[in-house]
């Protein structure tokens, strides 16, 4: 165990590695192309033809290579586990030495509660190890609504007073909120990276257990030639149907996965952003992110900056490790198909921009392949479509041209070649679901993790399930994605807005349904009929793709529904260890926010504009964040302008304020001063009625506990 992994690892295993990965998956191509051709070899190939053969090569390759990372990684799992894993390095109670480490979370106008309840639970339990000395607490905000900043700075100071955090948890408030994420991490690592050894990095919906926290910090001790260290989150607190199966998902089959990433990328890893640790030295020096030619879609500053960090750093020669089997990190999913829909619209973007770097140089090669996948995950979803449209095309030529009716008929209609193309819709249904396969039954041969699914009966029951909800959901999502690669080649950007993380009343409405799924509705019903006339049988072998599209409406909205949820949960479908068997984290998580959320919300008029109110109004708040602002000397110009919005704002209350006025406001700190000075001694007529009644309730809201911090 003293040997790092890059000396036990030699070169000469990792290539033959590889080279066993990449054959197998051009050994499968291969032979689907093979098939794909004699199908559509009859006359000669048309040009339709060419570019049906064409695509399907690229589209088979990508689902081949999905499709061998799984069949790996049932190798290295059915033979005991891979013997070159970083997890290794570490014996499982060895004591070993920590080095300093920041704990940053970047957050955005979240839920103020889940946000530092989330975190009070992390510090607790990594309080519970003995080793808190080592590690400081970052909430690293770039919220732009000012109650929800006056909010964040109340939920940090109650929860350092409460769990003893002043001098171990810190908040820091961005004036300017330059390059996003990505941004608000460079602005940490300048102002206070060289502090720390190590950065871990959460996102908003993070958490992460102490043990594994520490376990982190000493696998990166025991291999100094480690640049980053990702896990591999589990997807936790799925309410609605679509989270539960997500969730259930992701628990059942990235096993596999996970075992074949490790077996062919070994130190040429990637990394996800979050739930993971960096090295800090070699991140500051190496990952500085470039500005990209151009502008926005394509050009400008990178928006998955995660991918371009990881290249950079093995660009530099540091080690990027994928440590799947750390337990006690975990994360939450979108709870419904269209908030999964608007981060894919982020996603596809920044991935769309990693085809400048592909040719970059410098790079290693399994970097260039970890950004070219990010690509496919995304431009696959045109190219399936181009394909089953040309597919519609080559139909309508062989059915309805007159001087290419009289060949010999496509293989849609012509019953001799029906063995040749079931033959070729099976291999590739195996492909497609034979991972899912080998998953359910690796579980039903462990008594005790079929258990942890809810029994065998269940555990089968619900991987048909998912199966059902996944099939459902393909050509729907890839509608989607469609749309977004065809958006951003049109140069249509995306704004940075705040991920929804739960589900919010009944879910999807039929408004929303309509506006966001009502092109596919439309796109599936017309496609449908017409392959149909055209084609009968083709309509069948059309059918799995065009339906769900036409029924994309109810779909949505179905899968959005908590109430389906939970009747699933009482029903046993799509349980997944984390609900059987919760850790303990987890289950505090779940008691501190339920006691959070009991409490009733301010009144309603007062609600919009809470925390500005509690700022100006509350001697403590309003202390507190003047303490917390950068001490700045106005011009004479600025203070006269600050002087009018003080006058307005008493005399007209919040509601005609904008939000950059309001956030104007609290960033200067004389102005919060003399509000809450002015807002004090002015004669009550003189208020706006606004003002009046939240000093009529002031005395109500400051007997509720502190802690309940509104949504």
């Amino acid at each position: 165990m003293d040997l790092h992994l890059k000396d036990r690892m030699g070169k000469d295993r990792l290539n033959r590695r590889r080279t066993l990965f990449f054959t197998v998956i051009f050994a499968f191509t291969a032979v689907a192309t093979w098939f794909m051709a004699d199908l559509l070899w009859q006359d000669g190939l048309s040009g339709i033809e060419i570019m049906l053969l064409g695509l399907f090569v690229i589209l088979f390759a990508h689902i081949a290579a999905g499709f061998c990372t799984a069949l790996v990684g049932f190798y290295v799992l059915n033979r005991g586990g891979d013997s070159a894993r970083i997890v290794r390095t570490l014996a499982p109670d060895e004591d070993a030495p920590l080095g300093s480490t920041a704990i940053v979370m970047p957050v955005f106008n979240e839920d103020v509660s889940r946000v530092f309840e989330g975190l009070r639970v992390v510090f607790r339990s990594l309080q519970e190890t003995r080793k808190l000395e080592h590690f400081d607490f970052f909430v690293l905000s770039d919220s732009n609504q000012p109650g929800q900043w006056v909010r964040e700075e109340v939920a940090w100071l109650e929860l350092c007073k409460q769990v003893g955090g002043f001098g171990k948890i810190f908040y820091r408030k961005r004036r300017h909120a330059i390059n996003k994420k990505a941004g608000n991490i460079a602005d940490f690592l300048r102002r206070w990276g060289r502090r720390y050894r190590y950065m871990i990095v959460l996102d908003a919906d993070s958490i992460m257990t102490g043990k594994a926290l520490v376990q982190l910090v000493q696998l990166m001790e025991r291999n100094p030639e480690v640049g980053i260290l990702q896990t591999a989150p589990r997807i936790v607190n799925g309410e609605t149907l679509f989270a539960r199966a997500q969730s259930f998902a992701s628990r059942l089959y990235s096993p596999l996965f996970l075992a074949g990433l490790n077996y062919w990328q070994q130190h040429e890893g990637n990394f996800w952003g979050h739930n993971a640790i960096v090295r800090v030295e070699p991140f500051i020096a190496h990952c500085s992110l470039p500005d990209l030619p151009g502008s926005e879609p394509f050009g400008g500053r990178i928006l998955s900056h995660d991918f371009v960090e990881a290249a950079l750093m093995r660009k530099a020669g540091w080690a990027v490790w994928l440590a799947g089997e750390v337990e006690g990190t975990y994360e939450e999913g979108p709870p419904t198909l269209i908030d999964s829909a608007k981060r894919d619209r982020r996603w596809c973007q920044g991935n769309m921009q990693h085809l400048w770097l592909l040719s970059a140089q410098g790079l290693r090669p399994a970097s260039r392949f970890h950004l070219l996948m990010g690509v496919m995950g995304y431009v696959s979803a045109p190219l399936w479509l181009l394909f089953m449209l040309l597919c519609t095309l080559h139909v309508f030529t062989r059915v309805k041209v007159p001087e290419t009716a009289a060949h010999a008929p496509s293989f849609f209609g012509d019953t001799g070649r029906w063995p040749l193309a079931l033959g070729l819709f099976a291999f590739t249904m195996l492909l497609l679901f034979l991972p899912k396969f080998v998953s359910v039954v690796r579980a039903l041969g462990q008594p005790e993790e079929a258990a942890r699914f809810g029994g065998k009966r269940r555990l089968v029951a619900s991987a048909i399930g998912e199966s059902l909800v996944s099939a459902l959901l393909a050509p729907i999502n890839m509608a989607f994605n469609a749309k977004f690669v065809l958006f951003t080649l049109l140069g249509q950007g995306v704004s940075w807005v705040t991920q929804r993380r739960d589900a919010e009343g009944e879910g999807t409405d039929w408004r929303e349904a309509i506006i966001t799924h009502g092109g596919q509705t439309i796109f599936g019903v017309v496609w449908g009929v017409c392959s149909f006339i055209l084609s009968p049988p083709f309509f069948f072998w059309l059918s799995p793709v065009v339906v769900p599209l036409a029924l994309s409406i109810p779909i949505s909205i179905l899968l959005s529904k908590s109430g389906l949820g939970t009747a699933a949960r009482r029903a046993g479908l799509f349980l997944t260890p984390e609900e059987t068997a919760p850790p303990y984290e987890l289950k505090r998580l779940h008691q501190n926010l339920a006691e959070c959320y009991r409490h009733l919300p301010p009144i309603e008029p007062l609600r919009a504009d809470y925390g500005l109110m509690q700022a100006v109004l509350d001697p403590y708040v309003n202390a507190m964040h003047v303490a917390l602002l950068r001490l700045r000397r106005p011009t004479e110009e600025s203070r006269e302008w600050f002087a009018q919005l003080r006058a307005r704002l008493l005399r007209d209350g919040p509601a005609k304020f904008t939000a950059k006025e309001k956030m104007s406001l609290l960033l200067d700190a004389e102005s919060m001063i003399a509000l809450h000075r002015d807002l004090w001694s002015c004669p009550a007529e003189e208020l706006a009625e606004w003002w009046r009644l939240a000093m009529r309730q002031y005395n109500v809201l400051t007997t509720a506990p502190t802690t309940a911090l509104y949504r």
